[in-house]
């Protein structure tokens, strides 16, 4: 269970993911030594996975986001850990979501064009395995995007 301090802690963390030990017990109102033994239990309990750099794909030259959502012949006995399999195999597939009900998973990929767009789904995406159905829905504008917790 998280206390108070943990979400002050977190709260910053979120805030500036490169911030030091020091600033992060600076910035919650605590000694550094406190906050350090604090965001080693997160890290220990799996409340804090990792931190990482978040590159703009866009600054490189991806300019077109597209999400498929696909439905996978449910008579196979593996579609859908076939499926997972070669999905994850495609390197402009940046995420990978299933679902119960009609759709069964929604991949999120990107394109240096249409054109790319075009190579990526007709040599990469209709060729994955079981597939009987797919929906292109492409993006237009992000509208809301934070992965912060509101803690």
């Amino acid at each position: 269970m998280l206390t108070d301090t943990d979400r002050r802690i977190l709260r910053q963390l979120q805030a500036d993911p490169a911030a030091s030990a020091a600033e992060l017990a600076d910035r919650a109102g605590l000694n550094a030594a406190t906050c350090w033994r604090r965001l080693e239990k997160l890290r220990e309990s799996g409340v804090i996975r990792g931190t990482g750099a978040v590159i703009d794909w866009r600054a490189l030259g991806w300019e077109v986001e597209v999400s498929l959502r696909i439905t996978l012949d449910k008579t196979a006995p593996r579609a859908f850990d076939d499926f997972l399999i070669a999905a994850r195999q495609v390197p402009e597939v940046l995420e990978i979501q299933t679902f119960l009900g009609q759709v069964d998973v929604r991949l999120g990929l990107i394109a240096r064009d249409m054109g790319h767009y075009r190579d990526i789904y007709r040599d990469r995406i209709l060729t994955l395995p079981h597939i009987i159905d797919v929906q292109a829905l492409m993006h237009l504008a992000r509208v809301k995007s934070d992965m912060a917790l509101p803690i």
